[in-house]
């Protein structure tokens, strides 16, 4: 059993070792350290770990009993009393903290008092010279109060990155509809075949749980994703261009502090995803908003040397690039020799219309970084995401992935994955997938048209994850709808969200997570929100 206590720093405070461990042990308990229930090692193995006699390990608990800090329990051991008596003022943290003023337990009998009644056994465990007799231990029992500490200097970096909140995902409650996303329902997703490939991938016995894994990912992964964007992608690509990552924006936060200079421009589509406005704006870069129209983001001669952009799937609008502007980007490129930063972040569900043609596929120059991840087509756990690099990055971006992961998380999972693709259960995952959220953005459009067609307006598209619809009233009964609508025990993302300058109002609907009978019920309480703001209720 391990148990530490800042116990050196109390032996500056205390001539007796018995004493400095009462105190640590009960500023411990005070501050929530210990918290109410916790079991507390015997005491014999307390005067091992601390040098004292077993007597004075049981002097120590014996105080700390009379006091009602713990309680001993026959045949169980000793244990810290009740729920704890930490309260988060932050009165008792530090050495020696005084007492709390109200509530703490006191028993009868012996206690703190006798502290004074030093044994011989006690002063021949003395932690130091420079005291005699009780007269320096009654002086030395309280710990005087510590000034407030400064607060730790950031660099300009870490300044940067504390003025912009980064929003934390949370899942609502169970009687609460929501159309922002909330990863798939996992009654559909092949667990079985899943949990094949994770017993597979730990080898027989476990055998395969501490094989080596480069910086840049599990190697058979790596070849079943080239294989599979090859297939279904038209890109080009080996497993020594590809480098895994703990999630997408992993990889982009990398290929920013890469690529981007201190104070040089980057363009990014406005709007677009907001999680790569501030990949650019912490790592001190200025953004170059990028117009989006109907079409998807409009091409210029930009002065940048770097480009982020969302051609098969223009998030959030939805928007596919024409062929000829994915050109006219690649000629850019060229022009200005700069990176694009293809985010093909959810085009795998696709139940309508030709495949579109990533620009990793058209691009002849090697400027084109492209980036995918798992978590929207496998489940929202799987922090996994990819780069598929020029050959001039492949070195810098594992070199800069070392740093950060010089063993990759999620070994076990890489391989379970690889294992997955090679068997062909990914590829039928994927189609079973795209029949089902298909069906449930028809059936999302058709609701959204009848029931709130004069509010807002639906942008066509037959693939992905979201649906962005243009408000068609004033700002005010927006505002006005969306805390209806929190009220109504549903909600959406405000498309505001993602832009840099101002825009026209809009909203961002996720519905692939939710049935029909769920997307029915939310349209309800949609309506119903609105038919409040219109009432003024």
């Amino acid at each position: 059993m391990n148990f530490t206590l800042p116990y050196d720093q109390y032996l500056d405070m205390y001539r007796y070792k018995y004493l400095a461990l009462y105190h640590a042990l009960r500023a411990a308990i005070l501050d929530g350290t210990l918290p109410g229930g916790a079991r507390l090692p015997s005491t014999r193995k307390l005067a091992g770990l601390y040098l004292l006699s077993r007597g004075s390990a049981s002097q120590v608990y014996d105080m700390l009993l009379a006091d009602g800090y713990i309680k001993t329990e026959r045949g169980r051991g000793t244990f810290v009393s009740g729920d704890g008596f930490f309260t988060g003022t932050g009165g008792s943290s530090g050495a020696g903290g005084s007492k709390p003023e109200t509530g703490e337990p006191r028993a009868a009998g012996k206690g703190s008092g006798d502290l004074l009644n030093v044994s011989p056994e006690h002063e021949e465990e003395a932690a130091g010279g420079g005291y005699s007799g009780n007269a320096a231990l009654v002086n030395r029992t309280s710990c005087p109060a510590s000034s407030a500490a400064a607060p730790i200097r950031l660099t300009a970096w870490g300044e940067r990155l504390m003025e912009r909140k980064l929003s934390v995902y949370e899942r609502a409650g169970a009687d609460f509809i929501s159309f922002r996303s909330s990863g798939m329902q996992m009654e559909h997703f092949p667990y079985a075949e899943w949990r094949s490939a994770l017993n597979y991938a730990g080898g027989k016995q476990g055998g395969l749980l501490e094989s080596y894994c480069p910086p840049q990912g599990d190697e058979g992964l790596r070849r079943a994703i080239a294989a599979h964007l090859r297939m279904t992608r038209g890109i080009r690509t080996d497993a020594e261009q590809i480098v895994l990552f703990s999630g997408s924006m992993q990889g982009i936060v990398i290929l920013a502090q890469l690529l981007l200079e201190q104070g040089s421009s980057a363009v990014v589509e406005d709007p677009g995803f907001h999680g790569i406005r501030r990949a650019v704006e912490i790592g001190g870069g200025t953004l170059l908003p990028g117009r989006v129209d109907e079409a998807g983001l409009v091409p210029e001669d930009w002065e940048a040397r770097l480009l982020f952009v969302t051609p098969s799937r223009q998030f959030p609008t939805g928007a596919v690039l024409p062929l000829d502007r994915r050109r006219r980007l690649l000629e850019w490129a060229q022009r200005h020799q700069a990176v694009i930063i293809e985010d093909d972040y959810d085009s795998e569900f696709r139940w309508g219309g030709r495949p579109i043609e990533p620009l990793k596929a058209l691009d002849r120059e090697e400027r084109v970084v492209y980036v995918g991840s798992f978590t929207s087509s496998m489940f929202f756990g799987l922090r996994l995401g990819f780069a598929v690099l020029p050959p001039s990055l492949a070195e810098p971006v594992t070199a800069a992935k070392a740093l950060y992961e010089p063993l990759p998380a999620g070994q076990l999972e890489q391989r379970a994955l690889a294992r997955f693709m090679g068997t062909g259960g990914y590829s039928r995952h994927l189609r079973r997938m795209t029949r089902i959220y298909g069906e449930r953005a028809r059936v999302f459009r058709a609701l959204l048209a009848a029931r709130l067609g004069t509010i807002f307006q639906a942008l066509p598209g037959d693939a992905g994850l979201s649906i962005y619809a243009r408000w068609l009233r004033t700002e005010a009964e927006f505002a006005a709808f969306r805390a209806a609508a929190r009220r109504c025990g549903t909600d959406f993302r405000d498309a505001a969200l993602y832009r840099i300058r101002p825009g026209s109002a809009a909203a961002c609907f996720s519905f692939a997570h939710l049935d029909a009978e769920a997307l029915e019920e939310g349209m309800n309480r949609l309506l119903l929100a609105w038919n409040d703001v219109q009432n003024g209720t």
